[in-house]
């Protein structure tokens, strides 16, 4: 088996090696994936909410499921219930609420779905949209469409890492991560 080429890249003060992936023809990403690096999370959900402290907000919202133990470390820190916007509808779901999304990961169109339960906690609250890495910012697009929708106002953003050369100026993030084009 070939070593994979990878980015070194620091994260809250960690090191870590990000494998690079082909994503579209000529694309390639370095795949930021903490789950299970229980040191990574811990110390970007401290460096986030540390930088969020002055935002006022009533809860925080992710889309499954990379991001959820990131906002849950961060829910703890902060003090703020949070929401996950899931990727399949199950019936006990009740009146649940869905905006589509396409991922840079999968290419594939996706559909969001906010549970009938968790829109008391978004409707007419201040919200922070926290996600792992926007890139294309079109997950972050879907989950502020069902904020929006559920009632609530968008506080402010916030990730891990935003991705490639768009301007993400308005997103509180710890880094940005490179885009490769051939």
């Amino acid at each position: 088996m070939s070593q994979r080429e990878t980015l070194t890249v620091e994260v809250a003060g960690l090191t870590r090696h990000f494998p690079l992936f082909e994503v579209a023809p000529g694309v390639r990403i370095a795949v930021f994936n903490m789950l299970g690096d229980t040191y990574v999370v811990k110390a970007a959900a401290a460096a986030l909410a540390e930088k969020l402290k002055d935002v006022d907000a009533d809860v925080l919202v992710t889309a499954e499921a990379k991001s959820i133990p990131l906002i849950y470390e961060m829910s703890a820190l902060m003090g703020l219930p949070y929401v996950v916007m899931r990727k399949a509808y199950k019936s006990y779901m009740g009146d649940a609420i869905s905006a589509e999304t396409v991922s840079i990961t999968t290419g594939a169109p996706q559909t969001l779905f906010l549970d009938e339960k968790d829109r008391a906690l978004v409707k007419d609250k201040q919200v922070i949209v926290v996600d792992d890495v926007i890139s294309t910012g079109s997950t972050l697009n879907g989950l502020e469409k069902l904020v929006i929708k559920a009632g609530g106002e968008v506080a402010q953003v916030a990730a891990i890492f935003t991705e490639g050369d768009d301007d993400w100026s308005r997103v509180i993030a710890l880094g940005n991560l490179p885009v490769y084009k051939s």
